[in-house]
């Protein structure tokens, strides 16, 4: 069993600031940090170190901040073998986090605009697998390799974060999409829907899991509706909760848990990660989460 991540790689840069931003306003902040981040790294680390077998698949740059990218994903003995080396900058994101621990991102793709769904090879898309994707890389490879890895069976979990346009049909091809309360607002005002997950599943046919932070989460599957509250934790940085979510919910999907369980365990993890500072470095190890859980 494997989870197989492509996606992006970024170097974060961490602001803490008294309070975030508005337009045209500078904020003095207490510090920087540094960090991996990227939404298919976090999703690859959050996975591995809640105990999957995990590959990632995506490009970093020649440059310093590859290091920082991808320190992780070694870290967290994620197979790096689809990793590809590019002339473009490593990507990057700059993170402003507030003391109540909400965050304002911005990001520059870089490399992650190179990554190739030829990257992933089809031997490497059977039954025995669960692939995770993202919207940070081109979304005609992320349509490209959903179909590719439906055709020969491998479970498929589409996070469609940010909400980029992505064809209807591969929507409707993939096993589970994951969005939250935002994503889920814009692919409904596209669909024509409400934002529930149930009504989203009526359009798309696929299962739905709709994200809302400290409200829960809930899905909508074709045995019916389950419906999770978060674990309630304070909050220190939210940054990478999500991806937090969405790398153990395949992690244990991948194992055999259940929607539900798999949903319960990502909760879990989530709300730890909200905790920590940082996205990737955030993410607890398996033993953690099972404490969480009791």
């Amino acid at each position: 069993m494997t989870v197989l991540v492509f996606g992006s790689a970024n170097a974060d840069l961490v602001f803490a600031v008294p309070e975030l931003p508005a337009p045209g306003m500078t904020v003095l902040g207490e510090g920087v940090r540094s960090f991996p981040g990227g939404k298919g790294a976090n999703q690859a680390v959050a996975a591995a170190k809640d105990g999957a077998a995990t590959i990632f698949a995506g490009c970093v740059g020649r440059d310093g901040f590859a290091d920082v990218a991808t320190a992780a994903l070694r870290a967290a003995g994620v197979d790096l073998s689809r990793l590809a080396v590019v002339d473009q900058p490593t990507g990057c994101a700059s993170i402003c986090v507030d003391p109540a621990g909400r965050n304002q991102i911005a990001v520059a793709p870089g490399a992650n605009m190179a990554a190739r769904a030829a990257q992933v090879e089809d031997a490497a898309l059977t039954p025995a697998t669960t692939l995770l994707l993202q919207m940070e890389v081109p979304a005609e490879e992320v349509a490209a390799l959903i179909h590719r890895a439906r055709a020969r069976g491998a479970r498929v979990v589409l996070n469609l974060a940010p909400p980029g346009e992505l064809p209807v049909e591969a929507l409707r091809a993939v096993n589970l999409l994951v969005v939250n309360e935002h994503e889920a607002a814009v692919l409904a005002a596209r669909l024509c829907c409400a934002d529930s997950a149930v009504a989203l599943r009526d359009v798309l046919g696929v299962d739905v899991a709709v994200t809302r932070g400290e409200a829960g989460a809930e899905a909508a599957t074709a045995s019916g509706i389950i419906a999770l509250p978060a674990f309630r934790v304070t909050a220190v940085d939210t940054t990478g909760a999500g991806d937090c979510w969405c790398g153990v919910l395949c992690a244990a999907l991948d194992r055999g848990l259940s929607l539900e369980a798999a949903m319960r365990r990502a909760a879990a993890a989530a709300a730890i990660a909200c905790t920590r500072a940082g996205a990737a470095a955030s993410s607890p190890v398996a033993a953690e989460t099972d404490a969480m859980l009791g």
